[in-house]
């Protein structure tokens, strides 16, 4: 450190200073300082467990159960509907078959969301959960709770109607309503006849819908390949291609009135 020059009182030769010693810069706190989970955290979401359950408490005083008359084993009613917390799978049966939609895809699904944390890492270290650190594994959980569970329990609520139809929640029940649809599977469409072209045909189809779902995955996903490793790119693309199944069968069911895109003899996708 340079030494600082005083000069004397009776002008004669500046004699130097002694240097003072200096402390050391106090840190400066970064703008996005961190703070513990437990109690901050952890105390605000017991609070707002607290508030919400009172207000489904204090809500359901004024709602009367919708209790209908003793069940009657010769009278079935139409609808004939599934606890509302079923309804979610009860919906899927419309698009696949029976085993695909009451255990395979729910099973990935939830799978799928358990794991996300785990597959999807922070290449910037770990702890952090904001939305602009884990953007990708925020949005995928979001939508398989909100889309692929949630709307399927108010579709099939407030949608689905007598013959599991559709109605608008401001449309009247019409229990005579026969829905005029006429649902092909997709080989038919293409003029394929057989039971062996359905299989293969379908075998193609859903191989084709994988491998360039995974290209385009790829594509999305590629700078951060190399920090994750192939092997959990490989299980995330193979969980979010199998999630996307559910919302793009609903479409070519509801828009195109496609049945099954794979027909075999064990199974109908």
């Amino acid at each position: 450190m340079a030494e600082a020059i005083q000069p004397t009182p009776e002008g004669g030769t500046p004699r130097a200073a002694p240097a003072t010693p200096q402390s050391p810069p106090k840190p400066v706190r970064a703008a996005d300082d961190k703070i513990y989970t437990w109690p901050y955290l952890t105390r605000n979401e017991f609070l707002c467990t607290i508030a919400l359950m009172a207000f489904l408490t204090v809500w359901s005083f004024g709602i009367d159960a919708p209790l209908e008359e003793i069940a009657n084993p010769t009278k079935t009613p139409n609808p004939s509907k599934a606890p509302w917390y079923f309804l979610g799978l009860q919906e899927m049966l419309v698009y696949f078959d029976p085993w695909f939609a009451g255990v395979v895809l729910p099973t990935l699904i939830i799978v799928g969301l358990m794991a996300i944390p785990f597959i999807d890492v922070n290449t910037r270290s770990t702890g952090y959960y904001t939305f602009r650190e884990r953007r990708f594994a925020i949005l995928v959980y979001l939508f398989g709770f909100l889309v692929l569970w949630v709307a399927l329990i108010i579709l099939g609520v407030f949608f689905r109607g007598p013959g599991w139809n559709l109605f608008w929640p401001w449309h009247e029940w019409d229990p005579h309503k026969v829905a005029a649809l006429t649902n092909v599977d997709l080989h038919a469409i293409f003029g394929i006849r057989s039971a062996l072209g359905a299989f293969i045909f379908g075998a193609l189809f859903v191989g084709g819908y994988y491998l360039m779902g995974a290209g385009l995955f790829y594509l999305a996903r590629k700078r951060k390949i190399a920090a994750e490793g192939w092997v959990r790119f490989g299980v995330k693309a193979v969980l979010f291609l199998t999630m996307m199944l559910l919302p793009l069968k609903m479409i070519l069911r509801l828009a195109f009135n496609i049945k099954y895109v794979w027909v075999t003899p064990w199974f109908n996708l």
